[in-house]
């Protein structure tokens, strides 16, 4: 197999893959933060880093590689979700915490076991590692990288003189991005909290600075050091985009700050950001889906396929025309693969992705594919490979169908051609194709 190479945003080039062990590859990828449902956004990284989990399994062997999701069940949002939830109820904040946690982080584990994706080697969650936190933040304190104020522990921006490395942005750009809260407590601005107070409303755990709680970048620097027993450095460090600074920029520090300036990861890697139907996914645009939502419609194959067809690092655009192309090319395929064992891998598929995971490549090498080659590589892909799995088609709404029929009608009489033009592509975008005629406009459902 042709060696692996990976985009390292570090270095911001493409190197060959060296683990520092090959008997045991490290990779930790930030996971969801459990208050509400995972949007279709936060299913790329979780889809992205199983197929590199997958991949380096089928190079350095299944017992050889550990791949750690954490779970983010502390932080201010869930904090203020538990508190709306207990109510009036005469409960601990903390067990409302968990019971939220737990409940919301079951449907983000079947959704993306729904994706195809694999159960990571380790989930580790914040609340778990509460010990190893305080041990970090201390260490910082006696290097020199942290101090108290306030109640307050902050890690020292200026003890850091690469600060910055990952990210490279300016200061200002920093402080903009960061955005920085305005504590009179900081020594500067670009100061962060490692450990923070909490009042009687808020979960808090003792320590030597009082009853308080981590800060998030704290938490995932805890969370691989007690995970990763033995090193201070891993192979990978994975995430979205959105999370090299300051998330990432700051575990760096906070990392390199406790372990003698060694690195924390060898190799970062980060995907791009999705959008919907050409627009940023944001609540006020009413774009704004989740994956148990989409699940409900579209197979998980479908929507792994969809999300793999755009190479991990660029930005990609989520639409329902290419969910329905995914689909008519998984039906093609598993029609021909579904009698065959298929375990071959083809090499110029194995090739595509040891270039940077370039899974755009990878499928276009699976539509030239012999027959047992194009099962072995949907399954080393991720994929069930079962046409069952593609029976459950998306329920049509024939009311809403009706309607959109109406509205074209009286845009034609109308003679807004352009508006009779767009409620048409877009009920084909949905799989409906409109038939006219003398005697009215039918419809029907394209496979």
């Amino acid at each position: 197999m042709t060696a692996l190479r990976l985009y390292n945003t570090l270095t911001r080039t493409k190197e060959d893959f060296v683990p520092i062990d090959p008997q045991n590859v490290r990779m930790y990828v930030c996971g969801p933060t459990v208050y509400d449902y995972a949007h279709i956004g936060n299913a790329r990284p979780a889809i992205v880093f199983d197929v590199l989990f997958r991949l380096l399994r089928h190079v350095y062997g299944p017992d050889h590689v550990t791949y750690v999701r954490n779970i983010t069940d502390i932080d201010d949002k869930i904090n203020a979700r538990a508190l709306e939830r207990r109510g009036t109820r005469n409960v601990p904040i903390l067990d409302v915490v968990r019971e939220l946690t737990e409940e919301t982080y079951g449907v983000y584990r079947d959704d993306v076991t729904a994706l195809g994706c694999l159960q990571p080697s380790a989930m580790p969650r914040a609340t778990e590692n509460i010990a190893p936190m305080i041990a970090m933040t201390k260490t910082l304190i006696d290097n020199g990288h942290a101090y108290e104020a306030s109640g307050h522990v902050l890690f020292d921006v200026s003890s850091k003189a690469d600060y910055g490395k990952l990210s490279r942005r300016s200061t200002d750009d920093m402080i903009a991005g960061a955005r920085v809260d305005v504590a009179p407590y900081k020594k500067n601005p670009m100061d962060f909290v490692l450990w923070k107070p909490s009042d009687a409303n808020t979960p808090g755990w003792d320590s030597p600075w009082g009853r308080g709680r981590p800060g998030w970048h704290l938490e995932c620097s805890a969370m691989i050091q007690s995970t990763f027993t033995g090193t201070d450095t891993i192979d990978i460090h994975g995430g979205g985009i959105d999370l090299v600074f300051p998330h990432h920029e700051n575990e760096i520090a906070q990392s390199e700050g406790a372990h003698h300036e060694h690195p924390l990861a060898k190799v970062w890697m980060h995907n791009g950001f999705l959008n919907v139907e050409g627009e940023k996914m944001s609540k006020s645009l009413g774009n704004f889906v989740t994956i148990n939502e989409l699940l409900a419609d579209w197979p998980g194959d479908v929507l792994r396929f969809n999300m793999l067809r755009s190479h991990y690092r660029q930005p990609m655009d989520w639409t329902v025309a290419g969910m329905r192309e995914s689909w008519n090319t998984l039906e093609k395929w598993y029609d021909i693969v579904e009698p065959i064992p298929g375990t071959d891998v083809g090499e110029d598929l194995l090739a595509a992705l040891a270039d940077d995971l370039n899974t755009p490549l990878a499928i276009a090498e699976l539509h030239k594919s012999r027959p047992e080659e194009l099962a072995g590589g949907l399954a080393l892909l991720g994929f069930s490979v079962k046409p069952e799995a593609l029976k459950s088609k998306k329920a049509v709404d024939t009311a809403a169908i009706e309607r959109a029929i109406e509205a074209r009608l009286a845009a034609r009489k109308a003679k807004d051609f352009k508006e009779s033009d767009r409620i048409r592509d877009e009920l084909l975008a949905q799989g409906i194709v409109l038939k006219d005629s003398p005697q009215g406009t039918t419809w029907e459902v394209k496979k």
